[in-house]
Parts: structure tokens; C-alpha cells; sequence
């Protein structure tokens, strides 16, 4: 369940070179990411918000999981800690569709796992 009012951009809509946080497991992200993607797991999040503020700086932080679940939480617990942040709606099932660029850690053909 999605959290109340948490903003949300297209997957086509988020900009090149946007800070793009991936908050999904460690094997969904092997399989295939944002080739900008920083990864950091939904659970690691509040012990890891000094790395994600170092890389986002001022900047909006675009939130990404498989399907837009746990990435509004994410997004949520953001806001809630004052940073500017936006879900994006449908995950990385919405970014492989609008054939947004993909890489996979193992060399292989990207896909969301």
C-alpha cells in the first residue's frame, strides 16, 4: 500500500542526470538498474542518508523500486526528514517499458528481476 500524498513522476518523465535512488534487494538491482542509479537498499536507507545526501546535494531525489511500493515508503520517510523527493510511478517496471537505459551487473541482458 502506497503512503498518502507522496509525489510521484512517470518513469519517461524523470530527467536525465537526476539523482535516481534504487531501493530495491540486492538481486533485483543485479539484475538490471539505471545505469545513474545509486543503490541503496529500502532497509538501509536511515544508516545510509549521509551517502544519499553526499550524492543528491541539494538536488531532488528520484526514488525507484520494482513496481512504486516500497520506493513511496521510501519517499515518504524522505519528505518526512525534510528532503526533496519524488516516487517514481511504477518502479523499474515502468522504466524498462518506456525503454529507459538499463545495465545489468553481470554483463547479461538487463531485466527487472
Amino acid at each position: 500500500m502506497r503512503p498518502q500524498s507522496v509525489p510521484e513522476v512517470p518513469a519517461e518523465q524523470v530527467p536525465d542526470g537526476a539523482v535516481l535512488l534504487d531501493v530495491r534487494e540486492s538481486d533485483e538491482w543485479a539484475a538490471g538498474h539505471a545505469p545513474q542509479a545509486v543503490h541503496v537498499p529500502m532497509t538501509d536507507v536511515p544508516a545510509r542518508l549521509d551517502q544519499i545526501g553526499a550524492v543528491a546535494g541539494d538536488r531532488m531525489v528520484h526514488v525507484v523500486c520494482r513496481s512504486g511500493g516500497r520506493s513511496a515508503q521510501v519517499t515518504a520517510y524522505l519528505a518526512q526528514a525534510g528532503w526533496e523527493a519524488v516516487n517514481v510511478g511504477g518502479g523499474m517496471k515502468a522504466w524498462a517499458a518506456a525503454s529507459r537505459p538499463m545495465v545489468a551487473e553481470s554483463g547479461v541482458e538487463p531485466r527487472v528481476a
